[in-house]
């Protein structure tokens, strides 16, 4: 849908706009880990695999101290969600967050159907996903910065409704009560999908973040997002997204202001060239009094059996990744990443170990800035509970941080 890197947003930055990218994730000292998505004491086992596969995060992105952008509408100001790796699903950048058992709809999820049997299909290309998630797979190795104590209560009222309530100390970011719910309609559009999805939380001080996300035909998906901040009007944008049999385009509408003449427009397009070979573009442009500009950016994307790589660049700079499956137990990622805007570079290393007979995940990350990162979560199984342990010390600057999270539910 929206974004063209993560963290820094670096095209709408550079045109000097400051706004929010994905007004939808819990602003946190931890990001949710989309591995615990089972209620327990909530809906049947069956109904919890249902939601377990309506889809992976919408807007999964990566923060901390490796986190560079290209750009994402709504981008620029929006704080960086620190990291957890115990239960729920950070559905990306922002403000909310989806409670284990529910999970927010992939816009990549819906494909068309292959054509009738005994056709020819050896001439036909696969559909090649949305543009923000060419880096998504490297990023999705690397660690989620953890720090403070939280914990999260998750209650499945229903097949369709769930509730959570999450009680966050931290010395960094803010300490507090957020109270979150999540509704998934009854409308099928595949064997592991429905429509429409409901998400919001509200915090102690009444900021509100909501989302809605709708399947309107086989082909286009919507999403409309909110967020206020002590019951004032902070941002919202309007997501639209075509999805062909080999190409997918995209559009976005953040902030628009009629009377004042200021808004964002971005535009994506990602284009299947071959079963492997992918190609993309993205067009930013945004407009307020006095000031108006358009960053672009080009992407190629090549997925081979067990790696995939893919090179970003634009006028905003340049953001290679490269990812590799080595195993059923050993994920391996590098980025590089330089900006022209702070003539910047950076390059990380990370990866990520599953141990499933011990139902233990560890995640370890070093970078160029000599940051180094490392999450480990343990479920303890047969009971619904989840423990999360993250620290990360910088040793250019002689910082050091840690977190903890417990999960319920």
């Amino acid at each position: 849908m929206t974004s063209v890197a993560d963290c820094r947003s670096a095209p709408i930055a550079s045109a000097g706009i400051s706004i929010v990218a994905n007004p939808l994730a819990a602003i946190t000292p931890f990001s949710q880990s989309p591995s615990d998505l089972c209620v327990v004491g909530g809906p049947s086992r069956q109904s919890c695999r249902l939601w377990h596969n309506i889809v992976p995060a919408l807007y999964s992105r990566r923060t901390g101290p490796h986190c560079t952008t290209m750009g994402s509408v709504l981008a620029a100001s929006s704080p960086n969600p620190p990291a957890s790796g115990s239960g729920g699903t950070q559905v990306g950048p922002g403000l909310v967050t989806v409670p284990p058992g529910f999970t927010m709809p992939p816009v990549s999820s819906a494909q068309s159907s292959t054509g009738q049997p005994g056709t020819e299909t050896e001439s036909s290309l696969p559909n090649p996903g949305t543009f923000e998630e060419c880096h998504r797979k490297c990023k999705e190795v690397f660690p989620l910065q953890m720090e403070g104590v939280r914990l999260v209560v998750n209650k499945g009222l229903s097949n369709h409704f769930q509730v959570s309530h999450t009680i966050t100390l931290s010395t960094i970011g803010d300490s507090g009560y957020r109270f979150g719910a999540t509704y998934v309609g009854s409308k099928q559009t595949g064997p592991a999908e429905s429509f429409p999805v409901m998400v919001g939380d509200m915090d102690n001080t009444g900021s509100l973040n909501a989302q809605v996300i709708h399947q309107l035909t086989t082909h286009i998906r919507s999403k409309v997002a909110m967020q206020t901040q002590q019951h004032k009007f902070v941002n919202w944008q309007c997501d639209a997204e075509y999805r062909g049999d080999d190409f997918t385009a995209a559009v976005t509408l953040g902030n628009p202001d009629v009377l004042v003449g200021s808004g964002i427009i971005v535009a994506h397009y990602l284009q299947s060239l071959s079963p492997a070979l992918a190609l993309g573009g993205e067009l930013v442009y945004h407009r307020r009094p006095g000031e108006e500009g358009t960053v672009t950016s080009l992407v190629g994307r090549y997925t081979g059996n067990n790696y995939v790589a893919t090179l970003t660049v634009g006028g905003a700079g340049a953001h290679a990744s490269y990812y590799h499956k080595a195993s059923d137990q050993l994920q391996v990622g590098v980025e590089f990443e330089a900006s022209t805007r702070t003539q910047e570079t950076s390059v990380s290393f990370g990866y990520q170990v599953d141990l499933p007979k011990a139902n233990l995940q560890f995640k370890g990350s070093l970078d160029s800035n000599w940051v180094v990162g490392a999450t480990m979560e343990k479920k303890l199984v047969p009971l619904p509970l989840s423990l999360a342990l993250g620290a990360f010390l910088n040793h250019r600057k002689n910082k050091f941080q840690c977190g903890f999270g417990v999960t319920i539910g």
